[in-house]
């Protein structure tokens, strides 16, 4: 099987153009930052003329006259301050055109997460997942914000001072047009490499993520059995292999930086011997017009600015290669087909309560077959058990009536109507469940509670916290019904967390009840109170109870036995102990001393 976290090979060119589809809604931004770039660009290309006229004034003049140079000074002053104030301008529009761009991705890619079949999640280290959502965006963040304000004053740079070099002198500015481009060339040469690199770098970095967040969750279990060296030695391997990808993208990308830099300084020294010649030769060559010193001057200020932008550009490289292999995990996942939309289908509204399971076959992988032909009848009212030893198939027929995974042959049908053809979300709504573990958010305990109602009253909720038993401890928290569960419900104990999604379903007042193991946590005193409790709540109710402890589901209906995903015995508690067979096998095996 192969390893859903590891990355594909991405098409950067597909990367980019889908990341451009998300910044459009931003090309107005865009486009005023571009003008102020050309404003700043202006601006930065006027200073050397003024800073050449005036050398060349003091040169023909002889000496020097002040009223002209602090004129002088006065226009490359306000220049200067032109040119910062659109470059600060620019970059502030720039910074809110991506910062808007990403928080779109961030929205658009934990929207999908809460869309995407639970196969998918199931099927993927959570800690990658999250990786993506969160600092794979920011390295998108970080190389549009890089990328877009250099590039815009880069481009520009280049073509403003190529122009005023070709008016300067025809031979200096062919010459340095000649030699830049082996810049990029190099760049492209190296960027080759480390595009791959930054690839497996991003992928090593979300395998890192997965396995910090799954030694986090299970920290005491971790370190109840030693496990603390074996978990350093994975880590070691994972950081590792990290370290490895992280060193190839740094080689390659340090190597940009140096390499145009070179090539740019034997443009600026070309151009300083060469311009030299000419101003000393003091005649121009065929089809050029005379330099001067304060020519020179100023053809040399943009000889350095055209070359700057050449090594700004490829030393972003770096920047863009992070963004465009973060980008590639994210679309993977914004891309993700969610889970089919049924909200067209019709709602499946009131219910009587029967539920069918007619030749129902599933398997997660399809080289190892759970589920065969299994048919299963329950009638309004009934109170239907499944037991089994672990791994038999009894959580995947919850998973199945819920829909949370679709039969691979047979059907599902309630009050007569196929699953299938009613809408999820009236289907869900059916049910209320309890499942072994219990899952609590950041928030006080009134709002967990009635978290499947928001509108309940105080009152309501804490006379479903009374009816799960959960009220005694609540009451004895810090601020009660106000006190902020942390994370996962840290700081409560597994029955206590256990507690509250009971009153939570005792709140929603479902029409059908599921419960897998849902008092796994729970000491055997309160355990018999909210069995009591559930006696009652599910009085004219389906229901549907996955138990380990047999003891637990003597009274109901009807008992599914099942072993390899098939039902091997039906009945009673007391008909299927009179049959001594494999129930009565379990159920001995609890009590044996």
């Amino acid at each position: 099987m192969k390893n859903p976290t590891a990355a594909r090979p991405a098409n950067k060119k597909g990367v980019i153009k889908r990341l451009l589809i998300h910044f459009r809604p931003c090309l107005p931004i865009m486009a005023a930052a571009l003008t102020l770039s050309l404003v700043q660009v202006a601006a930065t290309l006027l200073a050397p003329v003024i800073t050449g006229r005036t050398i060349d004034y003091i040169i023909a003049e002889g000496n020097v006259d002040f009223a002209v140079i602090a004129k002088n000074a006065v226009i490359l002053i306000i220049l200067l301050c032109v040119a910062a104030a659109a470059q600060y301008f620019s970059s502030l529009l720039v910074n809110l055109a991506s910062y808007r761009t990403v928080t779109r991705l961030r929205r658009k890619a934990f929207d999908r997460l809460t869309e995407v079949p639970l196969a998918y999640i199931d099927g993927r280290a959570h800690g990658d997942l999250a990786a993506r959502v969160g600092s794979d965006v920011d390295m998108i963040s970080d190389g549009l914000i890089q990328g877009f304000s250099q590039l815009f004053t880069g481009i520009v740079t280049i073509a403003g001072t190529l122009g005023f070099m070709l008016a300067q002198n025809l031979y200096l500015a062919l010459a340095v047009v000649v030699i830049t481009p082996l810049s990029l060339f190099v760049a492209r040469f190296i960027a080759r490499g480390c595009h791959n690199s930054f690839l497996r770098q991003a992928a090593a970095r979300g395998k890192l993520s997965g396995l910090v967040t799954e030694m986090l969750g299970g920290s005491a279990v971790n370190r109840l059995f030693g496990y603390g060296r074996r978990a350093e030695k994975r880590f070691e391997a994972v950081n590792l292999e990290l370290k490895a990808c992280g060193q190839d993208a740094a080689f390659y990308s340090a190597m940009v930086n140096p390499c145009t830099r070179f090539v740019n300084n034997l443009v600026y020294a070309a151009v300083c011997i060469f311009g030299a010649y000419l101003v000393i030769r003091g005649a121009a060559l065929p089809g050029a017009g005379a330099l001067t010193v304060g020519g020179l001057s100023c053809f040399l200020s943009y000889a350095n600015q055209y070359t700057k932008p050449f090594n700004e550009i490829t030393g972003v490289a770096t920047e863009l290669q992070t963004a465009t292999s973060a980008a590639a995990r994210t679309f993977e996942l914004i891309e993700t087909p969610a889970e089919e939309d049924t909200s067209a289908l019709p709602a499946i509204g009131s219910v009587e309560g029967k539920v069918e399971f007619d030749r129902v076959r599933f398997s997660y992988t399809p080289d190892r077959p759970l589920i065969e032909d299994f048919s299963l009848t329950a009638l309004p009212g009934m109170r239907v058990a499944i037991v089994g030893p672990t791994g038999c198939g009894k959580t995947t027929l919850i998973n199945l009536l819920m829909r949370f995974y679709d039969p691979l042959g047979g059907e599902i049908r309630l009050d007569g109507t196929p699953a299938l053809a009613v809408n999820k979300k009236s289907l869900r709504a059916c049910f209320g469940m309890v499942l072994q573990d219990s899952w609590c958010f950041h928030g006080t305990v009134r709002e967990n509670i009635a978290f499947c109602r928001p509108s309940a009253t105080d009152i309501e909720v804490e006379e479903a916290a009374r009816a799960a038993h959960a009220h005694g401890f609540i009451s004895r928290l810090p601020q009660g019904y106000d006190t902020v569960i942390a994370g996962d419900g840290d700081n409560l104990s597994g029955g206590q967390k256990q507690l509250l999604s009971i009153a939570r379903v005792m709140l929603a007042r479902p029409a059908m009840l599921i419960l897998d193991e849902a008092t796994s946590a729970i000491d055997t005193r309160t355990e018999a109170r909210v069995q009591d409790a559930f006696r009652k709540m599910m009085e004219g109710k389906t229901s549907f109870i996955v138990a380990h402890r047999l003891s637990t589901i003597r009274s109901a209906d009807l008992i599914l036995v099942m072993r390899d995903g098939n039902v091997v015995e039906k009945g009673t508690h007391r008909d299927l102990l009179a049959r001594g067979g494999f129930y009565s096998e379990l159920y001995n095996s609890q009590f044996e001393k």
